[in-house]
Parts: structure tokens; sequence; C-alpha cells
């Protein structure tokens, strides 16, 4: 049986595993060595959790890129069904001739 802290990955008591302690760098004098390995370790984790983000980002661009699109052709589609603009023209084109037919008819 292997001595308690020697590779053992629990406790033997109490049966949880060990917590690192949290420090505040700048209240603490820390040794430059420590210094370093705190941003290797930083490094570590940041490099490990790096695919699964990018895969993340990927998602999140692509969701928001295609509802986009999404919005841009339906603003076009509605714009070419309408014909309200058409109408007006019409409208218009009508009251200039009644005008016209009212100036030379008398």
């Amino acid at each position: 049986m292997a001595a308690p802290g020697a590779g053992d990955p629990l406790h033997a008591k109490s049966g949880k595993a060990p917590v690192a302690q949290r420090i505040d760098p700048t209240r603490e004098k820390l040794t430059p060595e420590q210094v370093q390995f705190m941003r290797q370790v930083q490094l570590a984790q940041w490099q490990k959790s790096l695919p699964q983000r990018r895969t993340r980002n990927i998602v999140t661009g692509l969701g928001i890129g295609a509802l986009v699109l999404a919005i841009y052709g339906y603003t076009f589609y509605s714009v070419s069904q309408e014909r309200f603009l058409d109408e007006l023209e019409d409208e218009a084109k009508a009251a200039r001739a009644r005008a016209l037919a009212r100036a030379s008819g008398p």
C-alpha cells in the first residue's frame, strides 16, 4: 500500500481529491519560478480547452450568419412582393389624366 500523498489522488481518510489553494499574486510574494509555473499551467489549460471553444465559436458564427442571411433573403422576398408603390403610381397617373382632361375640357 502506498503512503498517503505519494501519487494517490484521493485522501485515504476523507475520500476527497485535494483542491488547489487560491492565491492572489498581487498580495503574496511569489518567486519567478512560481510565476513561470503558473503561466505554464494556465497556458496548458487554455490549450486543452481551445478545440472545444473553437468548435463552439464556429457553430455560433455559422448560426449568426445563417440568421443574417435568412433575414436578408426574407427582406428581399417581401419587398419584391409589395405592389403598393405600383398602385400609387397608377393612382397618380389617373389623377394627372383627370386634371389634364378638366383643363382641356371646357
